[in-house]
């Protein structure tokens, strides 16, 4: 662990999610090809597509609309269903296969298992700190057996715009009622994690799976997130 700011007195550890406490990747290559999977049962007209063409699809969608980019859940079933529509399907049954395919997507998207000593570290630093989670995707602290731990996850689209915009981030403090520097976030993106906080007025630990090089740094650097068990010796 890197300090490259001296910490001040933290009542929040605030978490990302995706690849912070689990690899993300996996994760979602599995919940393509469900949602892969049921297009190409409720659609044939799909099959041979591949997640490429449901992203075109995605990208066309934020070009007239940008906003839509901060629900990415939304984004996502929008843009199903705008694919089916470009392969002749009627409204109605664009509409209802898009949902299928989005819920098969969810269900494995949200079927994550954290490693032991992940829920070790969590759960000694409940014991100390109070935890949330803020993240831009639509993982589910409870689907993981943790969400006990937390006090509440607060997620981009139904609670406010994406990190690195600072919605989230005031959101926690408001729910909270503690000031924004008293939070402590933890996040694997340099951009959405530690500029997020730091605009927010937070503090920012990076956990930096690649030794980058940036112009911003965070509060701490973290090489790996059970160098967070070092805060309990300060």
């Amino acid at each position: 662990m890197q300090l490259f700011k001296a910490l001040q007195p933290i009542q929040v550890l605030s978490f990302d999610l995706d690849d912070t406490l689990y690899d993300n990747k996996p994760v979602i290559a599995a919940a393509e090809q469900a949602m892969l999977q049921a297009l190409a049962l409720h659609a044939p007209q799909s099959r041979g597509l591949d997640s490429d063409f449901w992203w075109q699809q995605r990208k066309l969608l934020a070009k007239t609309n940008p906003e839509i980019r901060h629900d990415i859940g939304r984004w996502r079933l929008l843009g199903l269903e705008a694919g089916l529509l470009s392969l002749g399907l009627a409204h109605a049954e664009a509409g209802n296969i898009a949902k299928l395919a989005y819920a098969a997507f969810l269900t494995a998207r949200t079927r994550i298992t954290l490693q032991p000593d992940i829920i070790r570290l969590l759960s000694t630093l409940a014991q100390h700190y109070r935890l949330i989670a803020i993240t831009n995707g639509n993982a589910s602290i409870h689907k993981m057996g943790v969400g006990e731990l937390f006090e509440f996850s607060l997620q981009a689209g139904p609670d406010g715009r994406m990190k690195p915009y600072a919605d989230l981030f005031l959101a926690a403090a408001n729910r909270l009622q503690v000031k924004p520097g008293q939070i402590l976030h933890i996040g694997d993106s340099h951009r959405a994690d530690v500029l997020g906080a730091l605009s927010a007025g937070c503090q920012a630990a990076w956990l930096d799976h690649h030794q980058s090089s940036v112009s911003v740094l965070p509060h701490i650097r973290l090489t790996d997130v059970q160098q967070l068990q070092l805060l309990l010796s300060h």
